[in-house]
């Protein structure tokens, strides 16, 4: 083969290349589902108005991934239903706290020092 002919380095058959090569296809071509549409799917496959499989094949997803999106359902669900979640805090809290904070500490670093200078006159 001549130079002409030659493919470019960088599409020559290396080792692993068709490994790469496959992977990269799947990346780029993998649906992608908002949160949306998982929760969508879940609720229409709670109805039961068609089938899981008539659903999956529909949506383009294997039956178990719609009951893996099924379960984080569930589990998000009963997490919240607990009440085990913590709510975050907004900018203006942070920046009080850390407002605060500061505050403490300073009050903190006086009164360590007024507790050393009362000590050292105690004791000298």
């Amino acid at each position: 083969m001549d130079d002409a002919t030659k493919p470019p380095a960088d599409e020559q058959a290396q080792p692993g290349s068709t490994a790469r090569l496959i992977r990269r296809v799947r990346e780029a071509t993998e649906r992608r589902f908002t949160a949306e549409d998982k929760i969508r799917i879940v609720l229409e496959g709670f109805r039961k108005e068609l089938p899981v499989s008539d659903i999956c094949r529909r949506e383009g997803i294997s039956p178990s991934i719609y009951y893996n999106w099924l379960k984080q359902f569930m589990e998000a669900g009963k997490v919240r239903l607990k009440g085990d979640t913590l709510r975050g805090a907004t900018p203006d809290e942070v920046k009080q706290l850390r407002s605060e904070n500061t505050q403490l500490k300073e009050l903190l670093g006086q009164q360590l020092l007024e507790l050393a200078l009362f000590k050292k006159s105690l004791l000298g």
